[in-house]
């Protein structure tokens, strides 16, 4: 598959990175990746993904090669940033791909603008209120990753390093503070929940809870993996978003 073509977008004073490849018919797959990450850690899924439609892998601001904005930004606001670029670059028949923190943005792009979103793919979906803490959340990350392949730790640790402590954790504060599940009954899109089997910072509790307040979703569980599922199971996920965009899980 050819390389992607790579622009920025401009939005309230903000920039956003898109890297853009597929074909140009079905679906529009918009990758949100999670905090501290970019749009190169999706690598395993967006040639799969572009053979079934269009796929915009995005740097949000402040990370990746996005400059980091003036002012942090919260859920909500990176959620209407979503919703802003779909509509003025014209995205037809968006599907929202959001990976941990992402998966936070998916949901509140898709409560607050219902019209624009009618099918979102949550992948290892954070945060677990009952553990809402910065510190729990890190001690997790380390746990899920002990014994993770090379690929996925130092993908994580160069996207890490990039984005700065700085910004890095001011984003983490902002997650913490973000109560998604009060925001989940809102969601009227058609949903998908990934979770890998062993992921530490998504229990299954948690995506059992989500699925309750979710009005139209469903669960799948991929086994013998974590928090990192996309990297490591990029096929399978990806064929599962499209099974979904499809009506076919």
């Amino acid at each position: 598959m050819p390389r992607p073509s790579v622009h920025e977008f401009h939005a309230r004073g903000n920039v956003t990175v898109v890297a853009e490849r597929g074909v140009h018919t079905g679906a529009s797959f918009i990758l949100l990746h999670g905090v501290g990450m970019g749009r190169r850690y999706w690598a395993a899924l967006t040639d799969s993904l572009g053979f079934d439609g269009r796929v915009y892998a995005l740097d949000l601001p402040g990370f990746g090669d996005a400059p980091e904005p003036d002012e942090p930004l919260t859920m909500a606001e990176f959620g209407d940033l979503v919703a802003e670029l779909v509509e003025r670059e014209g995205i037809k028949r968006p599907v929202l791909v959001g990976h941990s923190m992402g998966a936070q943005v998916a949901v509140e792009a898709a409560a607050r603008h219902p019209l624009a979103f009618e099918s979102i793919v949550l992948i290892s979906p954070t945060v677990n209120p009952a553990e809402r803490r910065a510190t729990t959340q890190a001690l997790r990350l380390v746990q899920d990753l002990w014994g993770a392949q090379w690929r996925v730790v130092g993908t994580g640790a160069l996207y890490y390093l990039k984005a700065g402590p700085r910004w890095y954790f001011t984003t983490l504060a902002a997650m913490m503070r973000h109560e998604v599940e009060k925001t989940l009954p809102r969601v009227r899109a058609n949903t998908l929940i990934v979770r890998g089997s062993d992921d530490k910072l998504c229990p299954r509790g948690w995506v059992d809870r989500m699925v309750a307040a979710i009005p139209r979703s469903r669960l799948v569980e991929v086994p013998g993996t974590g928090h990192e599922v996309m990297m490591t199971n990029g096929s399978a996920v990806a064929s599962l978003i499209v099974r979904h965009e499809r009506g076919h899980v």
